[in-house]
């Protein structure tokens, strides 16, 4: 009797072994032929997922983005927001796009849900654009602590939800669109799963310096080194170059402005379409038609285009070209002995296209003769592009003043600056995702680009050769070049060609193919002849272009340059990336490091320097930072329930015992049989 049922106890228990182990095999079997390596096992189990991180910022008062909350990796399952119910352990929340503005919102509001998100994947893409009907993370009155009138209170963007400037002590990752394919890919897997024994996590590795070290603010983080400030390198040129040797007779400037650097969110992913790069291609289509005008030598202007970096941070950029200004520093050489008459800022100018009409508004400082005329140039580059529909409107006499604008800076320096701000724009933002990871080329039309600049490029002859005669043939064979400026958006806002195209390939060799035109941190010791690769791309390739465009070529020949340097000091060396020699021409182009004038370089560190009274931008500013981190990473793959691990531990110890007392039977047994024979 117990030799018939003790073969059958035995086999039951291998079966319940057999069970527990077959599905690993037959998911193993159905999608890997082969396991030849460990990186062939490691591609099996993880998938690394591309996406573009919110990192940790920085200021006086504390933080603002995201970071990892300890020291060490995140781990947690992943669910849709739309499933969420009461969760019991921390989750990695799959949130889509237009659930974005509620979700962060909750989380700061609600300190229990947020104490149960491990970490955020973000779903978006452009379908989101057309079922959004606004989202901005930045707030209702952007940098208003820099605004040089006292309405504060005002909302220019009516789209803010201001969830860009707080704290969240988790990841948050935004997914490319091969991270949402992986993400989903992952998911739909577990719907063909018959069991409940895997969860699907997400893994963050994105710990920030300034977490390890406990330095929660600008100044504590600088003086441990676990930070650097945000900035980089505005760029400035002249048409035509300023001899340094002509200093008693200089004409009155007509300075341009436009910013290269926009925000979002997410770090990498800040296109800034609308505001400012439209403002941006529209200055540097300007530039390239008025770079093939005749006469400048003769004309009583001299202009100058400055392209600033920092702006979204406290204006970084016009704020300490103004300083350098003041220093009379090597970065602005020809420019601090010579008064600025004028000021043209090119803002956001690329939705400016509304049945069939482009239409721009002219957002003006104060009421003056030289404001007046540059409205009055305005107005005679719109009579003289009649056939053009182009409109440009003075802006509502109700708004408070100009809008967000780096002639903000400019009028707390100088409260009689005469300028005027072009945008898009009258009484309120017409871009509904300002600084939103969404204002992508898609978000703007070119034809609308193309207009501001031609627009600009006569707007800017007008004045500088005070020729009011909009039938003027000269004025009219000012033409932008459509095909650049449509070349030069995909150049700027795509991440294909990106800057990989032949446009800015013909100028520099540039070290990423996506344009994120975030402003980045500034690295190593500020110089108006910074070490290149401590440039940006998109600076590097504005300071080629402009040293090209801007430039005369004494005898109708150019020299070679090696190693970047000229021989003469009125040269400057460009397109050496691009080509094993670059060329000399005669330009005046600088960089002007832009970073807070609140900050100090010496020895190798950064420190704050004590508050001046009599600066009262620097009273005001956050000194933004960002946090040193090593590697940023999110990976996603399939856990097995430690409820399962248990079972099948559990199975295991029972086969294995009762294997033991069938052995110790069996061998009784037989033990028995031989002593019978």
């Amino acid at each position: 009797m117990m030799a018939m049922g003790l073969p059958r106890l035995v086999a039951f228990a291998f079966a319940l072994l057999l069970v527990s182990i077959l599905p690993l095999h037959v998911s193993l079997a159905g999608e890997v032929t082969s396991i030849e390596s460990v990186p062939d096992l490691q591609k099996l189990m993880y998938v690394v997922v591309d996406g573009y991180p919110c990192v940790r910022l920085l200021n006086l008062s504390g933080e603002i983005g995201c970071s990892n909350p300890g020291l060490n990796k995140v781990v947690a399952p992943i669910i849709k927001l739309k499933d969420v119910k009461d969760l019991v352990q921390p989750h990695t929340i799959l949130v889509t796009a237009d659930e974005m503005e509620d979700f962060f919102t909750r989380v700061s509001s609600d300190l229990s849900f947020a104490s149960k998100i491990g970490g955020v994947l973000v779903e978006s893409g452009s379908n989101f654009q057309q079922k959004l009907t606004g989202f901005s993370p930045d707030k209702k009155f952007p940098q208003a602590q820099f605004s040089p009138y006292e309405n504060v209170d005002y909302k220019w963007n009516s789209a803010a939800s201001s969830i860009m400037w707080k704290k969240y002590n988790f990841p948050v990752y935004l997914l490319s669109e091969s991270g949402i394919s992986a993400v989903q890919e992952i998911l739909s897997k577990k719907k063909m799963k018959h069991g409940t024994y895997t969860s699907d996590v997400a893994e963050f590795n994105m710990v920030m310096e300034t977490t390890k070290a406990g330095t929660h603010n600008s100044e504590a983080c600088l003086q441990e080194g676990t930070c650097l400030p945000l900035g980089g390198y505005s760029v400035w040129s002249s048409l035509l170059p300023i001899s340094p040797s002509s200093s008693n007779n200089r004409k009155p400037i007509v300075l341009t402005v436009a910013s290269m650097d926009s925000a979002s969110l997410f770090r990498d992913k800040s296109f800034g379409a609308d505001s400012p790069i439209s403002g941006l291609v529209a200055l540097l289509g300007a530039v390239d038609a008025l770079s093939r005008v005749d006469g400048f030598s003769n004309f009583k202007k001299q202009l100058v285009f400055l392209v600033l970096t920092g702006e979204t941070w406290g204006y970084l950029g016009s704020r300490r070209f103004l300083h350098e200004l003041d220093l009379h520093s090597d970065a602005v050489t020809g420019l601090s002995d010579t008064p600025i008459e004028t000021v043209l800022e090119i803002g956001s100018v690329g939705k400016g296209l509304s049945g069939g009409i482009n239409t721009f508004f002219a957002h003006k400082t104060k009421v003056s003769s030289v404001t007046n005329m540059t409205l009055d140039a305005l107005k005679i580059a719109q009579d003289s592009l009649a056939s053009k529909n182009i409109k440009v409107l003075s802006a509502d006499t109700a708004n408070p003043g100009i809008p967000p604008s780096s002639m903000m800076a400019f009028m707390r320096k100088n409260p009689q600056t005469s300028a005027v701000v072009l945008e898009d724009f009258d009484t309120k933002f017409v871009n509904k995702f300002y600084h939103s990871h969404l204002d992508d080329l898609s978000n703007i039309n070119s034809s609308s680009v193309v207009a501001a600049a031609s627009v600009v490029a006569r707007t800017l002859y007008v004045l500088a050769s005070e020729d009011k005669d909009a039938s003027n043939s000269a004025l009219g064979s000012i033409h932008v070049n459509a095909s650049f400026v449509e070349e030069l958006l995909t150049c700027l806002l795509a991440c294909e060609p990106g800057l990989s195209c032949n446009l800015v390939k013909d100028y520099i060799s540039p070290t990423n193919n996506c344009p994120g035109n975030y402003a980045g941190v500034i690295l190593g010791e500020p110089s108006s002849k910074p070490y290149l690769g401590y440039v940006g791309d998109v600076s590097r390739f504005v300071w080629n272009f402009l040293a090209d465009k801007t430039s005369v070529h004494k005898g109708n020949t150019t020299s070679v340059c090696s190693k970047g340097v000229c021989s003469k000091t009125d040269e400057v060396c460009i397109k050496a990336e691009s080509n094993k020699e670059g060329a000399c021409v005669v330009s005046t182009t600088r960089y002007v490091p832009a970073y807070s004038t609140r900050l100090k370089y010496n020895d190798g560190a950064w420190t704050i320097l004590p508050q001046n009274s009599s600066d009262s931008m620097g009273m005001v500013d956050p000194v933004w930072t960002e946090s040193n981190w090593d590697t940023i990473r999110v990976r996603v793959y399939t856990v097995q329930h430690s409820a399962y691990d248990n079972t099948v531990l559990v199975a295991g110890i029972t086969v294995t015992t009762l294997a033991y007392i069938g052995i110790l039977a069996a061998k009784s047994l037989i033990t028995k049989a031989l002593k019978q024979d």
